[in-house]
Formats: C-alpha cells, structure tokens, sequence
C-alpha cells in the first residue's frame, strides 16, 4: 500500500498582515478603546521619565525642573501625536522623546559658554534656551526633508531586502535600554519580563482565556502586579541599606517628581525664555534629526505592518516625516529638551496587543496632554521604577524586529546577493554602533576628534544608530550590487512593492493614508 505523503508548499505572501483584530482604519468600542489608550500612554512614560532624568541635573536643574521638563515633553508629545495621526502618516504611531537628541543635547549643555553661569537654576535655563535654538534651527531642514519630497525620492529606492535591516535594528538597536537597564533591579525587573510573557503568550493558551483580556491588557496586568510587589518591598525597608544606584532603580519613592508637581500647570511657548542660536549647536542637532527620520521610517513600515495596512506609499511616508518635524519645531518652542520620533515601544505594543487601531493612539494623546496638566497624577505613575519598563521594551522591541523579519517574505532568500546584503547590514549596523558608543563612554570623546567639535558630535550622532548605519549600507549595497542583473528585481522583493510607489496605483491605499475631512483634494499625495 503507497505510503501518504504530505505536500509541503511555502506560506503566502501577504501584502497586509492578518491575524490583527483592529486594523488602523477599524477601532474597539470606546470602553476598551479607552483602556487601550491608557496602555499606550504607560508605555511611553518610561522614555519620557529617562531622557529628561539624564539631561536636567547635568544642565543645572533640579526635581522641579525634572517634573516640569517631563510634563512638557508629555504636553508635546500628545499635540505631535495627534497631529501625526490626524494630517502626518495617519498610522497608529505615538511621537515621543527620542534618545537621537541625547548627544547633542549633551554637548551643548558640557558647552564651556555655560560654566560661568554659578547659580544652578539659571545656567539650566540658559542651556534650555540654546538646545531650544539648536532645535528651531534643526527643524526646519526636518521640515524640508519631508514637505519638499526629498525623502520621498529617496525612500522610493527601498525594497524589501533593504527595508529589512531598517525595521529590524530599529528594535534591535535600542537593546541598550533593554535588559541591561532591567539588570539594573534585577527583582523587580526579572519577574516584571517573566509575568508579561506568560500573560500575553501562554495564558490564553492554558486557561482558554478571553484573547483580547490575556493579550491586549498584559502590559497593565504587568505593571500593576510588579509595581506593588515593588511597593511592598520599598516599604519593607529591602533597599534601606543598599547602594544608591540600587536604590535609585528600585525603590518606588525616590523619583521626586510627586512632591516636585504641581497640582495643575499648563506648558507654554517660550515658557523658559527667549531662545539662543549658534551655529555649531544647529549642525549637531540637525544630524539627530536625520538618524530620528530614519529611525521613524522604520517604525512607520513596522506600524503598517501591525496595522494591517498596505506598505506605506513614499507620498505619505513623507508628509509623516514633515509632520514630524513640526514635531521638532514644537519641542523646540515649549522647551523639551529633545526632539521627537515615533516610539517604538509603542509600536510594538501594536504588535503585542494585536490593535493598531488609530483612535487608540489618539486617545492615548488625550491621556499625555491630561496628565501634563495635572502634574501630580501623572507623577505618580511617571514614579514607576524603570526596571519594570525595561522588561516591557525586551518584549516590545522584539515585536519591532519581527515585523522587519517578516519583509523577507517578499525576497528570494536563496540569493547568495541576498544573504550578503541583509547580514553585511545587519551585522555592520550594530558593529559600528556598538564601537561608537563604547568609545564614548571609555574615552569620554568619540573616536572622530578633529579640532572641529560640532563635527565630532555630527560623526557620533550618526554612527551610533544601529539603524542609520544598517540603512546606509543595506540601501547603498542594494542599489549597486549587481545592478542591471535581470534577477535582482524579483530577488530584492521590489516588484511586490512597485504598485505602492504612487499612491493612487493600488485601491487600498486611500482607506489607510486618505487625509480626513476631504483634505487630499488640497493636499494631494503623489
């Protein structure tokens, strides 16, 4: 009797991916709408709390600078979220602080200008001003990149291979922050990742649970469950005898922003004084805005690939990015200290929970701009210890590296061009990074020291972004190598994205991209 054999054929491809229960144009009811967007605005409170912890004592402030710099950084974020979801890429991203910013922000402030000023208070906000002008500045070459189309011509040469290690080292070059930080309170930050895991990926499975309670709410049950265990072992007195830095990481007492907030406070323009302009600052910061845009385009593909939406046509990609430098624009009026980028914990929160819904994300911008405004509520839960976060972003960044996994679907993975591009790329990106970065904290100084400083700051800005490095090589390797060979089209996956290049080739696109209230007859995406 002939044996059965199974017949074994490669999964499809999907130009939209399935499984999502809410896509970008489709939403949940408002109660589980709303919870959702609670979710979004907990996860981006960790970068929001971390970029200005790390600035506003070196520039001379102290917790009550701190809360109201956070405040203000939340304030913005919800308008430039809004405003992205609204009239940018109208993809469920959520705009945020971005650690692009960090070294030119600290340039400026080690600036020697700054050393004469003896009173704490007033050389931050002498620092304030000039990181403001360095962004102002920066902003408007941001501005350009995006509304005059420059980045759309370029954007249009991506294929799939080069795509791929974009979105891949966008998640994967912000390990830094990941479990290293949760080592940190290794505890808290250790059953923080364990609890998320078996939440979001074994119970629904084990217990049958509801799939949208296991999965969508995981990182509240996370956090809810982990903060009081934190608590409990604060109050305890664990931390009492131990190191600062232990202590400072775990404890749930020792941020200063509860007694730092005031109970109501609105951020404004210029809240901090007029802004200072020098051009050494401007050429630094405008370098960071560059690796943000590059590091926001691949959270834009990874989010309309969570989205269940079609890839991103070079059009609305860039319109996003010169909604995002508005974005910057704005940091540099209210004051925030850095710039903006699409978050990518939040993106892969798309990911985790399975809803890349766009009303979740713009309620979520309510949440930012509510508790910016209502300092105290919003202090308590910016309080929560980074450890827990940090677990957060080891499964949340993942999500972003997987959604770029999943472009070499598209590409001929037998092409030994192929296998050379994406792991030459890959690997090169987080090389490169990796030297920059250590050498900076060993040295003190990067390894490019020319006597031009802001040169310097422009050389390590750029090559310490895994992305950025990844995508030079990748993009450049992918246009050149074998070029005019009649397979490298198909191999590279080009053709699978050829009808998205103009946004009016493929049906779709207008159900995802269309500006609201009929604006696309005013503003037409080509």
């Amino acid at each position: 009797m002939a044996t059965k054999t199974d017949d074994f054929a490669p999964f499809p491809v999907k130009d939209q991916l399935p499984g999502v229960e809410f896509c970008v144009s489709s939403s949940p009811n408002w109660p589980e709408g709303i919870v959702l967007g609670f979710q979004h605005y907990i996860v981006m409170l960790g970068t929001t709390v971390i970029i200005p912890s790390i600035l506003v004592p070196l520039m001379g402030g102290g917790d009550v600078e701190k809360a109201e710099v956070i405040n203000t950084v939340l304030f913005v974020s919800g308008i430039n979220t809004l405003l992205q979801s609204l009239f940018g890429s109208r993809l469920p991203v959520v705009m945020g602080a971005s650690y692009a910013y960090l070294i030119p922000a600290l340039y400026i402030t080690f600036s020697y200008r700054f050393t004469y000023y003896l009173h704490p208070h007033l050389r931050f906000e002498e620092t304030m001003r000039a990181i403001q002008g360095a962004l102002i500045i920066a902003s408007i070459s941001h501005m350009i990149m995006g509304f005059f189309g420059l980045w759309r011509i370029l954007v249009r040469f991506l294929s799939p291979l080069s795509a791929a290690p974009l979105v891949i080292l966008t998640g994967v070059g912000l390990l830094a922050f990941a479990f290293p930080q949760l080592a940190r309170c290794i505890e808290i930050g250790l059953p923080a990742l364990i609890i998320l895991i078996i939440l979001s990926q074994y119970l629904p499975h084990l217990f049958k649970c509801k799939r949208s309670i296991c999965e969508q709410f995981a990182v509240l049950f996370t956090i809810a469950i982990v903060w009081a265990y934190a608590e409990i072992l604060t109050a305890a007195g664990a931390y009492d005898k131990r190191p600062d830095n232990t202590q400072l990481s775990c404890r749930t007492d020792r941020s200063g922003l509860i007694s730092a907030s005031l109970w109501v406070r609105i951020p404004y323009p210029l809240q901090w004084g007029r802004p200072s302009f020098h051009g050494s600052d401007a050429f630094a910061m405008m370098a960071a805005t560059y690796v943000a845009i590059v590091e926001t385009t691949g959270s834009f593909i990874a989010a309309s690939r969570f989205g269940s939406a079609t890839h991103i046509p070079p059009s609305v990609l860039s319109r996003g990015i010169g909604w995002q430098g508005i974005g910057v624009l704005l940091n540099g009026l209210f004051g925030t200290a850095t710039g903006s980028t699409a978050l990518v914990e939040n993106t892969g929160l798309l990911g985790l929970t399975k809803v890349g819904s766009r009303r979740v994300v713009q309620i979520s911008a309510g949440f930012m701009i509510f508790f910016s405004i209502f300092g105290k509520f919003g202090a308590v839960l910016a309080s929560i210890p980074l450890p827990i976060f940090a677990a957060l972003y080891c499964v949340l960044f993942a999500y972003v590296a997987s959604a770029g996994l999943g472009l070499l679907q598209f590409c001929n993975l037998n092409s030994f061009r192929n296998k050379f591009i994406l792991g030459f790329s890959i690997f090169i990106g987080l090389s490169v990074a990796q030297y920059f970065t250590e050498y900076l904290f060993i040295s003190g100084r990067g390894p490019v020291h020319t006597r031009t400083s802001a040169f310097n700051v422009i050389m390590q800005v750029i090559f310490s972004s895994a992305a950025t490095v990844g995508i030079m090589a990748a993009f450049l390797l992918d246009c050149t190598h074998s070029y005019g060979h009649a397979s490298v089209r198909r191999d590279s996956g080009r053709h699978w994205w050829e009808k998205f290049r103009v946004y009016h080739t493929d049906t779709r696109t207008e159900e995802f991209y269309a500006l609201p209230y009929n604006l696309n007859r005013f503003f037409p995406s080509f």
